[in-house]
């Protein structure tokens, strides 16, 4: 049977049924009998007379009991070959393409080699969608610290097991400490990856940059779900972000129609005053100097900043840096 198992129906098929549930049991996770068997559209004794099926074929299908409790495949000899659906194997593909010149240390090479491997055994028609995946995308690259890999797996066993975490972090002025926490998500955000966890000694919710985390170990304790104060995680992430620096709101005019100016700015949470044909107002919502400047030098156009005053100090400064930068560049083409 092929390891892609998109083209079995599991709720009629006894052996897809069975590819499906190891498929989800090699999460690092715990399942619920009563979630497995909502997933695959079956009773919860069908998945209790699967798992036993599972058992005798020798797969080490581990139990827990209690109310957090569940299925598990426990780490053994006799481990299940890796199972994709259509989807998922498509997912893996791109993503180790992007992941060949990304944020993870070292795991550029692993990834071409792994892509390698992958492509090989991939069907013909998800070759195609993964080539037509990849001819369409252009990575954008850009500095920035790197991960070891070996961490991310390691937050991301906690975060799928709700185990509780201890680690060392070293804050941005370089304090040190030791944190033991409840790991909830992890979050990319460009070059950097951040885990949105709750802070036990703090008793909080905080955010942890990866690359200042070290030696991570799992307790063993594993936690109810808390509810994030947030609508998800990455929301979490982008309000703390924006949180850590002094916030202002900006109003500006712009040399752009309003409709121009409203197509160029996208879902920006932004209010529009248009003044005549070729210029409008923009007001906007209190953030950060640097990210009200880029957004306003972002739209291509000339613009004149009514408020704050910080903002226009902000810019100039800037202004006065691109011109010293442009003067050197000048004076070394021509010395």
């Amino acid at each position: 049977m092929s390891q892609f198992s998109g083209m079995l129906d599991p709720m009629t098929d006894t052996p897809a049924r069975l590819l499906t549930l190891l498929s989800l049991l090699q999460t690092p996770r715990e399942w619920p009998g009563s979630e497995l068997a909502e997933r695959l559209g079956v009773s919860p004794r069908t998945i209790r007379r699967d798992i036993e099926r599972l058992r005798e074929l020798g797969y080490p299908v581990q139990a827990s009991m209690g109310a957090i409790g569940g299925y598990r495949l426990a780490a053994g000899k006799a481990m299940p070959p890796l199972l994709l659906d259509d989807e998922e194997a498509v997912a893996i593909a791109v993503g180790l393409r992007t992941a060949a010149g990304g944020a993870v240390s070292g795991i550029e090479d692993a990834s071409v080699r792994a892509l390698a491997k992958l492509e090989q055994v991939l069907p013909a028609r998800l070759r195609h969608r993964v080539g037509a995946l990849n001819a369409a995308t252009v990575p954008l690259p850009g500095g920035g610290p790197q991960v070891d890999p070996e961490l991310l797996a390691a937050l991301a066993t906690a975060v799928a097991g709700r185990e509780q975490l201890r680690f060392g972090y070293r804050a941005g002025d370089g304090a040190a400490s030791r944190r033991l926490v409840e790991p909830h998500r992890l979050v990319a955000t460009g070059r950097r990856w951040y885990l949105v966890a709750y802070d036990n000694d703090r008793q909080d919710w905080r955010i942890f940059r990866a690359d200042r985390m070290s030696a991570p170990r799992p307790t063993g304790v594993r936690t109810a779900p808390r509810e994030l104060p947030a609508a998800d995680a990455a929301a979490y992430v982008a309000q703390k972000l924006r949180g850590s620096a002094p916030s202002y709101p900006v109003v500006a005019v712009l040399a752009l129609s309003a409709a121009e100016a409203a197509r160029r700015l996208g879902s920006a949470p932004v209010e529009l005053e248009p003044l005549d044909a070729g210029s409008c107002r923009i007001r906007g919502a209190a953030d950060p100097l640097e990210w009200q400047a880029s957004r306003l030098l972002a739209l291509g156009c000339d613009f004149r900043v009514e408020e704050p005053a910080e903002l226009i100090e902000h810019l100039r400064e800037m202004g006065a840096r691109i011109g010293r930068a442009t003067a050197a560049g000048a004076m070394g083409a021509t010395g």
